[in-house]
């Protein structure tokens, strides 16, 4: 299988992004999203943009590999920040570069979306995405 990142010429381009990904893949998952909140239902990181995002990216990887894939095969993910400002994105760009033991989540597309609330008032952070996975 491979996955085609794209970063056309007049579109924005930094590296946690790819504008655009195409795949061969014939199997797709589609992960739920994924937040900083643990099996007891406790959320993790406290009331810290980089640090819950830090962990729902953790847990993004643990879905990820359940199906039988790895977070290089993850193609698209929306991301949904509660009270979403230029502070807040910077705070979860920043953890896409250290969230895996302290290296960078790979590139994929993705779109950030502000939102009023999430499933419980202490999540600041839900993750959910496509992954293409081998035959």
């Amino acid at each position: 299988m491979t996955i085609e990142h794209l970063n056309p010429s007049g579109l924005l381009s930094f590296p946690p992004l790819t504008q655009v990904v195409v795949t061969a893949s014939r199997r797709l998952a589609f992960v739920a999203g994924q937040t900083a909140c643990n099996a007891q239902y406790e959320v993790l990181g406290g009331n810290d943009y980089r640090a819950q995002s830090e962990q729902a990216l953790r847990h993004l990887k643990i879905a990820v590999e359940a199906a039988g894939a790895t977070v290089h095969q993850i193609v698209s993910s929306t991301v949904y920040l509660k009270a979403l400002t230029p502070e807040v994105a910077e705070q979860f760009v920043a953890a896409l570069s250290t969230a895996l033991d302290g290296g960078p989540f790979p590139p994929h597309a993705f779109t950030m979306v502000g939102v009023q609330a999430l499933a419980s008032p202490e999540v600041l952070v839900e993750i959910s995405a496509v992954v293409a996975i081998d035959d």
